[in-house]
């Protein structure tokens, strides 16, 4: 079998198909591991060379995260990125994020959650650098400065990093080493290349599906066909036929089949004959889960925040209600699920895919019945993420198939394993209330949310007691508006369908349902809906200039072409804020073409213009793709699609010219692969209505206007 990273050689090499320009200069960026001369922390450390490796604790799946956490470094270190490598951490507590106090990667707080570690990691190498320097030429270390890996002095003295590393080495790590001001900043806040093209493209970086270990089995599993579902018994008689089958053994989540590659796994796989125990939840269906959350709707729900009196003002006012509703929807990454296990007496390693080194490292302990010490842990290249890769089933899978056999085993999900059993993002409907004041003002507004929570599958403690669910209802009132009697409420539905964490959790639906009601409430009082929020807003903030410059930039008060229509919506996620005007037309009642994203962002502190820009066009598309297309249904207590066929994605010819632009409103940077996502299916709505005058409230879009 052609493994992908050799397919990537071969094909650079031979001209197949396609050509890779690939400079020849261009140095690794991945660390191969020197020896260290200087390393003055966990963070960084230098060989004899004068290069510069950074251990990046985070999960990079294309965010951009083993460039900018690089940046940072490099920034207070005054090392230029030439000089500059990364190495991902080991899962170790010693590369904890300081804020999750845990090895994990999500909700868009990689930038700034180590922001202040990394910026210190490089300013204390840098101040003892210095020191190594002044005390060389005997002067006091405030005479001297730093640019591009040289320190300079009186008289015009200069030295390397590289020529400082011995000396530096032994001087006392400094408790507090000064950090620049950002007027300063040389790095942070410019274009630099990423560090991960050249492995990337060149066949290099090992992806959790590229890992081969000497002795190593390829395994799958078949699993349950509903969720809850169990196994009541199997026949393996013709799978142990199948050439290659090593190994047909029960796992906790179902029958693994191991094998000496993929192609026998799965022929022998199929070959499987097994009964299942349908389980509690066998007679799920999206019709009985969309009964239950109207049902739900129709109960008072559990209070999550409350200004003034939104009853009483809604009774006396001609209120305006509205459902939405969103599908469940999975995560879909390019690169199936997979992870390598190796499972000894004593110890176990793990190479594997993963968002969650500290869970995976205690998923593989439990399945191996080992201490957690006695798991090593290596992270690769995810091919995808969206918060899939935070659950660690597949590492489970993975220890439990290798545990079984006694050999290292690649256990690998197939595409249809990856739709039909995944954590998905949960259906929701969402029930509105509105009226406005004479002046064009919101008077009231109530959202009643419900869905099945991801609180209740992975804390349920978290909020037991309160019934308060932060991320179930994230996003549901607009950015930057005081309403003054205002009610959010949340039910959740125990539907027997696992969910979990899809890029903006809440928000993703809650936008959705407030930003298009915004659009109605505006409508309702004769407003344009964008001079409708601005009036609402404070006469200075971070929101208002955005939903200007993205105004400006749509030509929002200019009449769209023949044909088009424009739509407003705005999203905050984690200090994160987006607006968003998409430019939409319908060439025929059955399909819709949405031309132009314009989209005015501010995550902060710009850490790479270019890696912002990749993050919020990744979003925007990840969002047009869920509110044009994506869908999981259920029956029979399982998703009923399978493969990209039928839970189709974004395809190139869909995806629309995008403006981004970007403005740093913050003295730290936030995340920026949440916040793109949510408002692109209400600003798509908007403008259906603006250029149908129907109200669609239903997502996938392409659905809705066939059964308008």
């Amino acid at each position: 079998m052609l493994a992908r990273a050799d397919f990537i050689k071969i094909a650079t090499a031979t001209g197949a198909g396609f050509a890779l320009g690939l400079r020849a200069d261009l140095a690794p960026a991945v660390a191969a591991s020197p020896a260290a001369v200087f390393s003055p922390n966990v963070w960084l450390s230098m060989d004899a060379a004068g290069v510069f490796t950074v251990m990046v604790n985070k999960s990079e799946m294309g965010q951009g995260i083993a460039t900018s956490l690089p940046m940072m470094v490099a920034e207070e270190l005054d090392a230029p990125m030439s000089a500059i490598r990364y190495q991902f951490a080991p899962a170790d507590p010693a590369y904890n994020d300081p804020v999750w106090k845990q090895q994990a990667t999500g909700g868009s707080t990689t930038s700034p959650n180590m922001y202040m570690t990394m910026r210190k990691a490089g300013a204390t190498a840098r101040a003892m650098l210095v020191s190594a320097a002044a005390t060389r030429w005997n002067v006091e270390p405030s005479a001297c400065s730093t640019k591009d890996g040289v320190v300079s002095g009186p008289g015009g003295k200069t030295a390397t990093y590289a020529s400082l590393a011995a000396d530096a080495a032994k001087v006392a790590v400094p408790a507090d080493a000064a950090l620049k001001s950002p007027d300063q900043f040389r790095v942070i806040g410019t274009r630099v290349k990423r560090l991960d093209i050249v492995p990337k493209t060149n066949g290099t970086a090992q992806y959790g599906i590229d890992v081969r270990v000497p002795g190593m089995l390829i395994g799958t599993i078949e699993k349950a066909p509903s969720f809850g579902g169990t196994l009541a018994s199997f026949d393996a008689s013709k799978a142990k036929r199948i050439k290659g089958v090593r190994a047909v053994v029960p796992v906790t989540s179902g029958v693994a089949v191991i094998a000496d590659n993929m192609w026998a796994a799965k022929q022998g796989r199929a070959a499987l004959s097994i009964k299942w125990n349908p389980g509690p939840y066998g007679q799920a269906s999206t019709a009985s889960i969309d009964s239950m959350q109207r049902i739900a709707l129709g109960t008072p729900g559990v209070e999550q925040s409350v200004t003034g009196d939104a009853a009483a003002v809604l009774a006396g006012k001609t209120a305006l209600h509205a459902v939405y509703e969103v599908p469940y929807l999975a995560h879909a990454p390019m690169e199936p699920m997979n992870a390598t296990a190796d499972v000894r007496a004593d110890h176990v390693e793990v190479w594997a895919p993963t968002q969650a080194q500290t869970g995976a490292q205690a998923a593989a302990a439990k399945a191996s019945g080992l201490p957690v010490s006695a798991v090593t842990l290596h992270t690769t290249f995810l091919g995808g993420g969206f918060g899939r890769r935070f659950e660690t089933d597949f590492i489970t899978d993975a220890v439990e198939a290798s545990k079984a056999v006694g050999k290292p085993v690649k256990l690998v999900w197939t595409r249809e394993d990856d739709i039909r059993q995944g954590v998905f993002r949960s259906s929701q409907m969402s029930s509105l209330a509105g009226a406005v004041d004479s002046d064009g003002t919101i008077a009231a507004l109530t959202h009643h949310v419900a869905c099945s929570s991801i609180l209740a599958r992975i804390a349920p403690a978290a909020g037991s007691a309160t019934g308060k669910d932060r991320i179930s209802i994230n996003g549901a009132l607009p950015p930057d508006i005081a309403i003054p009697n205002s009610r959010v409420a949340f039910t959740h539905i125990d539907a027997g369908i696992p969910v979990g964490f899809w890029r903006a959790p809440g928000a993703n639906a809650n936008t959705f349902a407030i930003e298009s009601f915004m659009d109605e409430l505006a409508h309702q009082a004769g407003k344009d809906p964008v001079a409708f929020r601005r009036a609402m807003m404070p006469g200075v903030s971070r929101a208002r200039k955005l939903l200007d410059i993205a105004a400006e930039r749509s030509k929002w008060t200019s009449a769209a072409p023949a044909g088009h229509a424009r739509g407003f919506a705005m999203v905050e996620w984690d200090q994160a804020l987006v607006a968003i005007v998409a430019e939409v037309s319908m060439p025929d009642k059955k399909s819709i073409r949405v031309h132009r994203l314009t989209c005015a962002a501010d995550c902060g502190t710009i850490i790479n213009p270019d890696g912002l820009e990749a993050q919020l066009q990744s979003a925007m598309l990840f969002g047009l793709s869920a509110a044009l297309r994506g869908k999981i249904t259920i029956k029979n207590g399982g998703v009923v699609q399978s493969n990209f066929y039928d839970y189709e994605v974004l395809r190139m010819n869909d995806a629309p010219e995008m403006d981004i632009a970007l403005v740093a409103g913050l003295d730290k940077p936030t995340g920026a692969g949440e916040v793109g996502t949510p408002a692109v299916a209400p600003a798509v709505a908007n403008a259906l209505f603006k250029l149908t005058g129907k109200r669609y409230r239903k997502l996938p879009l392409l659905d809705a206007i066939k059964t308008a």
